[in-house]
């Protein structure tokens, strides 16, 4: 019997571990997204706002320094990121909306 319970604990002390270290990352990484939540922001205004395209075009013309770090400029760069974005703000809402459905 009491081999049953100390099994049983140790058993739950993992699931209290791996919890508790979830719940930690998770908590983390809302507070780096609502810190930079603005940010998006003005992403997708300037995605959308055609300066993006003049950039662009700027830099295929060769008239940006080369050693000038670009990656907002890849063709599907912003656009890859903003869509993930978007994603995982679905997958959220899912989640958020599932546990509702248990509860």
């Amino acid at each position: 019997m009491e081999k049953e319970i100390i099994d049983r604990i140790k058993e739950m002390e993992n699931h209290f571990d791996n919890v508790t270290k979830l719940v930690n990352a998770l908590d983390e990484a809302l507070t780096v997204y609502e810190s930079t939540k603005g940010e998006s922001g003005i992403l997708e205004e300037y995605l959308s706002s055609g300066q993006w395209k003049e950039d662009y075009g700027t830099d295929e013309k060769g008239l940006l320094p080369k050693d000038l770090k670009r990656g907002v400029l890849s063709q599907d760069g912003l656009y890859d990121l903003l869509e993930n974005l978007g994603d995982m703000k679905s997958k959220i809402e899912e989640i958020i909306l599932a546990e509702k459905e248990r509860a």
